[in-house]
């Protein structure tokens, strides 16, 4: 969920001249979650990047491709053990195929200052020698639309991308290395996710922490603070992500013709069109009844709907930080605190760091600034088996 914050652009880069990567073959290949479909070189300093395009599960537990990219540190690996791999969710980078990551970090499609703080947290990993694997998530880049914050399709792509980096030969990471997660804002509940869901749909990986900067573990929460908003474009990307997900609750029903116009116009934004474009709309604006989305979500589908995509239901077997501003002006800290506790009620190992520095104004963007050096760090120790015990109980 996080916006260009200073609403500075970088000026876009060509097209990849390799587009028809991002097309899957059809049918797709028979194979187990995580297998490598195709893969390509791409660019990235530092590192020896790969594009690949890989098997995952979608909300519904039906096959399909992902696409992402694996960067290997030309830095040696100093710690003990085989060099680690981090799966890397990103945040909010847009719902058009022209945003996906694995494009942008490249320097190809729409390259815009989100792709900038992309590569902060990328970076530092690869500074310390780790490995990286990159998820575009579902629908960034390959067809059909992005189920934005969604967390089942989230979190199997997010440990999907780590299962395709350890086979992918070139990248030379072995299927029992150590593995950890990293993501904010959007990334932060896909991460989140994932923890949670790993031991059941991926317990074969080694993973040794995972970090989630900011959040979003409550949806109901978030329809109402971010309704109105400067970031209520990801309001509207959250209704895109439902219907894609679930297209039982038939969205698109409940929408008059300014709503239909959103679902059609929004899933081709990147997150800095989409924010200038919908800043401070009121999703009451897009029903036929008037009525805004909030109202709706206590209701059949939607309350079933939320409370699968509420995180925190699930004891996460790997150590867990949550870092979360309190100043924070897209997803209050009260959603990331509460997610922390609901984790330690069920006794996991969970450390709350409720002090991300970031500035009073716009410190949803600007906690993401500071949070990669964290993020690196604490994953670092983790990969250093340094213990951890956790601070349950003292916030």
């Amino acid at each position: 969920m996080l916006a260009a914050a200073t609403l500075i652009g970088v000026p876009a880069a060509p097209a990849s001249a390799d587009d028809a990567f991002y097309t899957p073959p059809a049918p797709l290949p028979a194979g187990s979650p995580g297998d490598i479909i195709k893969s390509q070189p791409s660019r990235y300093d530092n590192s020896t990047a790969t594009r690949i395009m890989y098997l995952s599960r979608d909300a519904k537990d039906q096959p399909i491709p992902v696409t992402g990219t694996v960067f290997v540190p030309t830095k040696a690996w100093g710690g003990p053990g085989p060099r680690p791999v981090v799966a890397y969710a990103p945040f909010t980078a847009g719902m058009g195929d022209q945003c996906a990551p694995s494009k942008t970090l490249a320097g190809e499609g729409q390259n815009d200052i989100v792709a900038i703080f992309q590569k902060g947290y990328i970076d530092r990993l690869l500074d310390k020698g780790i490995a990286v694997a990159q998820t575009d998530y579902e629908g960034l880049g390959t067809p059909g639309d992005h189920p934005y914050v969604m967390r089942l399709s989230e979190a199997h792509t997010v440990l999907d991308v780590l299962r395709a980096a350890k086979r992918l030969p070139a990248a030379g990471l072995p299927a029992d290395g150590p593995a950890g997660i990293v993501g904010y804002s959007e990334g932060g509940g896909a991460s989140a996710s994932a923890a949670e869901l790993a031991s059941t749909y991926a317990p074969e990986l080694n993973i040794k922490g995972a970090y989630a900067g900011a959040p979003p573990a409550d949806k109901a929460k978030l329809a109402k603070s971010l309704d109105g908003s400067l970031y209520a474009a990801f309001a509207g990307y959250s209704l895109i992500g439902i219907q894609t997900s679930y297209p039982e609750a038939d969205i698109p029903g409940l929408a008059n013709d300014q709503g239909k116009k959103l679902f059609e116009e929004a899933a081709k934004t990147c997150t800095l069109d989409g924010m200038l474009k919908y800043m401070f709309m009121q999703t009451k604006s897009l029903t036929r009844d008037g009525r805004p989305i909030a109202d709706y979500l206590d209701q059949a589908p939607f309350d079933k709907i939320v409370a699968e995509n509420r995180i925190g239901t699930l004891k996460p077997a790997m150590p867990v930080e949550i870092q979360h501003s309190p100043f924070d002006d897209v997803i209050p800290q009260e959603i990331g605190k509460q997610l922390a506790k609901d984790w330690c009620a069920k006794g996991a190992n969970v450390t709350f760091d409720g002090a991300l520095i970031a500035s009073p104004v716009f410190a949803h963007i600007t906690g993401a600034v500071t949070a990669p050096a964290t993020a690196a760090a604490w994953m670092n120790d983790r990969f250093q088996d340094k213990p951890v015990t956790g601070n349950c109980g003292s916030f």
